[in-house]
């Protein structure tokens, strides 16, 4: 058989198979985190309405979120603090190195819970003269390993998936404060819908320290991006810039710039 009849024998007819093209589309939005409704029909050949509706029984599976004109992938929450701190972790030292950067001596900066944060704690240089707040006990133990840094840790009660404080008695504390600075965590984020995270309370503190800090910076491996989880934080414009590392896609990539949004990729 010729190469040609071979490739015919073996393309898969989405329209007639609905279960192999709910399939391809979940593989799309995992390698690609958004898929477009038009696209997605030119490309698998069924109408439109056929891939609204495989979008809209793939979000009541939890698969994806349909927003305006297709979906993004829905993260599922990522579990425990602790059973994430040896996630990755070459890549979060990446994308700390590069993060650290951005830090200025001699002023006040949020560090927010989170495992690539703590490996921002890590890498501040030794020689670095500044305050940092946080409210993450590890991150804080961290710090006072710098002996050049005034450390202040605000408490509460402790989130076992953030491992972080993020209680009324939190924001209570954070209330009496302003920051230069704020590396602040997120769970997932979409260029469309901004930083968003799976925790209620989380959402509202992370929210009060946009209100109270000049800058802020958000790290994030590349598998968060391009995908909501539930709670809303911000909007991409209210990010100084984001970081995240290699495993970014072009597409992704492209995109991220297309809206102005200052992005450095750890390499």
């Amino acid at each position: 058989m010729r190469d040609s009849d071979n490739s015919k024998a073996t393309m898969v007819d989405y329209a007639a198979f609905p279960p192999q093209r709910q399939c391809k589309i979940k593989q799309l939005l995992s390698e690609q985190g958004r898929v477009v409704c038009a696209e997605l029909s030119r490309a698998l050949n069924v109408s439109e309405h056929t891939i609204r509706r495989d979008l809209k029984e793939l979000a009541r599976a939890g698969a994806c979120k349909r927003v305006y004109g297709g979906a993004v992938n829905m993260l599922a929450p990522a579990g425990n603090f602790n059973e994430r701190l040896t996630e990755d972790d070459s890549v979060k030292a990446d994308i700390a190195r590069a993060a650290v950067g951005v830090l200025k001596p001699d002023t006040c900066v949020f560090i927010d819970a989170g495992t690539t944060n703590l490996a921002v704690a890590r890498l501040i240089p030794d020689t670095m003269k500044l305050t940092v707040v946080c409210n993450s006990p590890l991150i804080a133990a961290e710090l006072l390993r710098h002996p050049e840094l005034e450390v202040i840790l605000i408490g509460g009660k402790i989130n076992r998936e953030t491992g972080g404080a993020v209680s009324i008695d939190t924001l209570r504390q954070l209330e009496t404060m302003y920051f230069d600075q704020c590396l602040l965590g997120g769970c997932a984020f979409d260029v469309h819908h901004g930083l968003t995270v799976f925790g209620y309370e989380e959402a509202e503190f992370k929210k009060t320290l946009l209100r109270r800090s000049n800058e802020i910076f958000v790290a994030l491996t590349a598998n968060k991006l391009s995908a909501l989880a539930r709670y809303r934080v911000c909007d991409s414009d209210d990010i100084t810039t984001l970081f995240t590392d290699k495993g970014l896609s072009d597409a992704s990539l492209n995109l991220l710039q297309q809206h102005k949004l200052n992005v450095i990729v750890a390499r």
